[in-house]
């Protein structure tokens, strides 16, 4: 269920010092604002400077005035956020910004390391996420959208809006007398984000009014499905020999469970996903699979898959 603004933030219980992201955007911050009157001297900014726009200039200095006025330590890096080919602009921007505030969060001169970073997506940026996931055919992982807790490289991230309606962060904010800065890449419907936002969650809000709780309730079901598919794979790859599988076990399963390991092996083993031709390829070719001399050699990802032997190997081209 969506939740007001005070009551998402009265049941956030970070560790501190608390990272908290901060573009200079609305969400951020309030989220930095809110996070500083509750624990104040415990808040760390983390502001990136992806250099995509001019105005990116002028968000630094917005988030240097702020932190200033409030006391409050801000550490900023700039970055890359350009994207190599075949790579979306959105995902491009979005990896360079995680990678950022965790190079941010690490111990600074004179400064300690940061465990903990809060970031301010918030119940509009879940449907959002969802319905991209959606638009592109993603199965379980994609359709559970964004969790509001996980950790990575030694830090918990937290997203403690997450079922905080948007307009109701910006509400809070308002009544706080908090200005931000908008970025005017937002309305720019070049990006499928932003057609979602301005031309697809308007009709949502007027024939579905409660659709951020039914998608957040999807989403939830979609990780908990995709838990049990990573158990599942876990289990299937250990039976199929463990990484690298043998050919043999992996034609024993069902194609539904035999797809689930595949992915799995890829993903854990060598970091990349299979598109869905290219998996419907490799199983076709490891069903095809039946003479010593039958040979593999598929694009998987920026590598290949390959046969070597009695298993099943990849190489990153």
């Amino acid at each position: 269920m969506t939740q007001s603004f005070d009551a998402a933030l009265q049941a956030f219980a970070p560790g501190l010092p608390l990272g908290v992201g901060l573009s200079g955007g609305a969400d951020s911050t309030a989220l930095l604002l809110a996070c500083h009157a509750r624990w104040p001297g415990q808040i760390v900014a983390l502001h990136v400077h992806h250099g995509l726009q001019a105005a990116a200039d002028g968000f630094e200095s917005h988030c240097m005035a702020l932190c200033q006025s409030l006391g409050i330590p801000l550490r900023s890096q700039r970055t890359d956020g350009r994207p190599q080919p075949g790579q979306s602009p959105e995902d491009a921007a979005r990896r360079a910004r995680y990678q950022a505030l965790a190079a941010l969060a690490l111990a600074q001169p004179e400064q300690p390391a940061i465990d903990n970073i809060a970031i301010a997506q918030h119940a509009d940026d879940q449907a959002e996420t969802l319905l991209l996931a959606l638009s592109r055919g993603a199965g379980a992982p994609g359709l559970a959208a964004m969790p509001a807790r996980w950790e990575r490289g030694g830090i918990t991230w937290h997203r403690p809006l997450l079922q905080v309606a948007g307009r109701d962060v910006r509400a809070w904010l308002q009544a706080q007398g908090g200005g931000w800065v908008e970025d005017p890449t937002n309305a720019d419907e070049r990006y499928t984000r932003n057609r979602i936002r301005h031309r697809l969650l308007p009709v949502l809000e007027d024939v579905f009014p409660q659709f951020r709780d039914t998608f957040a309730r999807s989403a939830a079901h979609a990780a908990q499905a995709g838990e049990l598919l990573h158990e599942l794979a876990a289990i299937d790859l250990a039976a199929c020999g463990g990484a690298p599988p043998r050919i043999a076990a992996l034609q024993g399963l069902s194609h539904a469970r035999q797809a689930n390991v595949l992915r799995h092996w890829l993903r854990t083993a060598h970091g990349v996903a299979a598109s869905t031709a290219q998996l419907a390829q490799l199983q076709s070719q490891i069903a095809a699979c039946t003479t010593r001399g039958h040979r593999i050699h598929i694009r998987v990802g920026g590598g290949f898959a390959v046969r070597e032997g009695a298993v099943l190997g990849w190489y990153n081209s």
